[in-house]
């Protein structure tokens, strides 16, 4: 069944600014990921879809901080409190501690990807190409099916954050250690902890040439480009005060750093991050104003290499305590969750936070969280292709496989995952999503007509769970339907990719 274009932007006044602005189971738990993965689940239970008018703190919250609602969310969070205000709040500060949080569906769901939880040197026994994509349908798996759905989000933010591009060299194989043993054990720990992870990662230092960056002679020029993307994106941001003196001194007193490679004979522990003294500079250095002796002469092996690693701790804690640090992470964090342009006030809110907690992140997250900003602006942020085509998936509770053909759609988008290729990561406004609304559209066809190989769902049931057409609506755009949009849902032929194509739901 075809749909005139023309149906998908006449759910009310939304279309136009869109384009311009833009139940208990008696199954085991162990053949529960199974059944969602693929041949069909038991019939879920009844659930009851928020009922307001606006959007109210309860779905606010679950598309901000979660990957949007699946059926039943809404309603087992209202039950946490007597007020939907006070209920979203005791949920956030759960999704705060994602290890209290049970989440065998999930866990069981991506053991089918082996290769994710291989020991380093065992990765370059496999394909790249397999590692990538067991790599991509993971996280997919994860943000579908995941009740840690905050931490699942700030994977993604972290990820974007640091990012690294798996073509490059070794990456190839390195990218799926990092994305385990960097991003994931971190997201939801202290900053600190995350930036030494990631400066001694063997895919960082494969991908910012950190392997390379050495002074064993006095007229040896070290390698600049991690330490500059350490200062630009990492830490202080492009506007954080240092200037190129201080990129050429962290330089410095990052050298001797190196990764063995694929390329090194003999071929033996390859990925093995190893610190070499004579390859570092043991020179007088200052950064951002604060100044490391040079090291004594009379130093012997031993004491040579842990001065060498002690510099490395020495900068980590002076661009992570920074202020402009604190700025520039307190920025990206209010434009990922409250707007693309977000207020002064809650950036100070949040910077404040992350500084008095000395990087923690849940602490400046639970600032964010409590800020004016954050509770009053609700619908205005568009969905990244990713969220968006999670949250339809979570929101029509399809079964899938997670399978390329998903991955192809989010290719066709702009934004599969680990696919960008500079290391600012995916952009984080509107505007670069905006030329992506006619794959969007396809994709919501394709998903509400089954004609994606791998994913399904059962609208009929689903509808009937909800209670009905009206309240089908008010799950999907997360408040009650206008007129205009329950005219368009009835009249479209395909009332389903409708809503998943409305400015509304676009919108989080």
């Amino acid at each position: 069944m075809k749909i005139a274009r023309r149906k998908f932007l006449t759910t009310g006044a939304g279309g136009v600014a869109l384009l311009a602005a833009t139940g208990c189971s008696p199954v085991p738990r162990e053949l529960q990921a199974l059944f969602a993965l693929g041949s069909g689940r038991p019939a879920e239970a009844p659930f009851q879809p928020p009922r307001s008018d606006l959007i109210d703190p309860i779905t606010h919250a679950l598309n901000r901080a979660a990957f949007g609602p699946r059926p039943g969310d809404y309603e087992r969070i209202r039950k946490l409190a007597p007020s939907a205000e006070a209920a979203a709040e005791v949920w956030l500060e759960q999704q705060l501690r994602p290890k209290a949080i049970a989440d065998d569906e999930a866990e069981y769901a991506v053991r089918r990807f082996e290769t994710l939880n291989e020991p380093l040197g065992e990765l370059f026994e496999y394909q790249p190409q397999l590692l990538q994509n067991e790599l991509m349908r993971a996280s997919l798996v994860r943000a579908v099916w995941s009740q840690r759905q905050l931490f699942e989000v700030m994977v993604q933010f972290w990820s974007d954050h640091f990012n690294i591009d798996p073509s490059k060299g070794d990456d190839r194989w390195l990218k799926v250690a990092d994305d385990r043993e960097v991003i994931r054990k971190h997201a939801l720990g202290r900053f600190t902890d995350l930036l030494r992870a990631s400066a001694l990662s063997p895919a960082m230092l494969w991908y910012l040439d950190g392997r390379v960056n050495r002074r064993r002679r006095p007229q040896d020029k070290p390698n600049e480009n991690y330490a500059r993307e350490l200062l630009e994106l990492h830490t202080l941001g492009v506007h954080g005060g240092y200037t190129q003196k201080d990129v050429m001194e962290v330089a410095r007193c990052l050298t001797g750093w190196s990764v063995r490679s694929t390329g090194q004979p003999p071929r033996f522990q390859i990925g093995k991050v190893e610190f070499n003294p004579d390859d570092h500079d043991y020179g007088r250095k200052e950064v951002l104003g604060e100044s490391l002796p040079v090291a004594s002469a009379g130093l012997s092996g031993a004491e040579r290499e842990k001065a060498g690693r002690d510099e490395l701790e020495w900068l980590l804690q002076i661009v992570s305590r920074h202020p402009a640090t604190a700025q520039h992470l307190a920025a990206k964090l209010c434009r990922h969750f409250i707007a693309d342009d977000p207020p002064a006030d809650a950036v100070r809110e949040v910077a404040a936070a992350f500084t008095d907690s000395e990087g923690d992140i849940p602490s400046a997250l639970h600032a964010l969280f409590r800020s004016e900003a954050f509770r009053d602006t609700r619908g205005n942020k568009l969905k990244r292709p990713f969220r968006f085509v999670v949250s339809a998936l979570r929101a029509t509770d399809a079964r899938t496989d997670a399978g390329l053909e998903i991955v192809d759609y989010l290719k066709r988008m702009g934004q599969a995952p680990f696919n960008y290729p500079t290391p600012d990561g995916y952009p984080d406004r509107a505007e670069p999503w905006l030329g992506t609304l006619l794959w969007r559209w396809n994709f919501a066809i394709a998903l509400s007509q089954n004609q994606i190989k791998g994913t399904s769902l059962d609208l009929a049931a689903l509808t009937a769970r909800a209670g009905g057409h009206e309240p089908l609506m008010a799950h999907f755009l997360g408040r009650n339907p206008s007129a205009a949009e329950a005219q368009a849902f009835h009249e479209a032929g395909d009332g389903l990719a409708l809503l998943l194509a409305a400015p509304a739901f676009q919108r989080c």
